[in-house]
């Protein structure tokens, strides 16, 4: 190996390492602005219409991320996206905090979110494998998660929604294994689309985490 390709390979992993660091300082940052999102949604009172609004908002606003991720008016959009996020999952945090054990429930999956994010995000990191084979498999499976989702909001099965759930578990586990290999292999250099793809894996892990807990608390 002569000196200019060990150079380029010094580069690119300082590259690398550049965005990784972004990345996860976004999405530090954007988990409080969530916080903050939900403690004012639940302190108002929000009902679930309203966290349903503030989720629809949300993804409107995150069509404006990506065209504006390229510019800092990209993080002020991300940051409003994330705050509109908390907001949304206000109303749901308030309904398992009124649980007898509500509040074991949520710290049980914020502690369970953030060990499969550290335990995965780690393994990516140290193994240096490629996962981009598997991002056909797991959009499959997101859409076909989500098909059964809305199906099961007129159908009220309990048993389907634990499958449901079960599955956006796995799902949104390949999801982190997939956008860290990602941003490893340089298929993503930019750090906001990075921090948002990361954002709703966990966010999406977290949900589906608590309402599972919340099937074995009623066990």
């Amino acid at each position: 190996m002569n000196q200019q390709t060990i150079a380029q390979t010094q580069g690119q992993s300082l590259d690398t390492n550049k965005v990784l660091r972004n990345t996860y300082a976004l999405l530090g940052l954007s988990f409080i602005v969530s916080c903050v999102g939900a403690g004012a949604s639940m302190a108002l009172g929000l009902s679930s219409i309203m966290g349903l609004v503030c989720t629809l908002i949300a993804f409107g606003l995150l069509f404006v991320v990506h065209k504006t991720a390229e510019s800092a008016n990209g993080l002020i959009a991300m940051f409003a996206f994330t705050l509109f996020m908390g907001a949304g999952i206000g109303p749901m945090l308030t309904r398992y905090l009124m649980l007898p054990n509500g509040g074991e429930l949520v710290f049980q999956a914020l502690g369970a979110t953030a060990l499969v994010f550290l335990a995965l995000s780690a393994y990516a990191l140290s193994s240096k494998k490629d996962f981009s084979n598997i991002g056909g498999f797991l959009i499959t499976g997101l859409v076909l998660a989500i098909v059964a989702g809305i199906a099961n909001i007129f159908m009220q099965i309990p048993a389907l929604q634990l499958a449901i759930s079960s599955a956006v578990v796995f799902i949104m586990s390949g999801f982190i294994l997939y956008d860290t290999s990602r941003i490893i292999h340089g298929g993503e250099d930019n750090y906001i689309r990075a921090a948002i793809a990361m954002y709703l894996n966990l966010y999406n892990l977290f949900v589906n985490l608590l309402v599972l807990m919340g099937f074995a608390s009623d066990d």
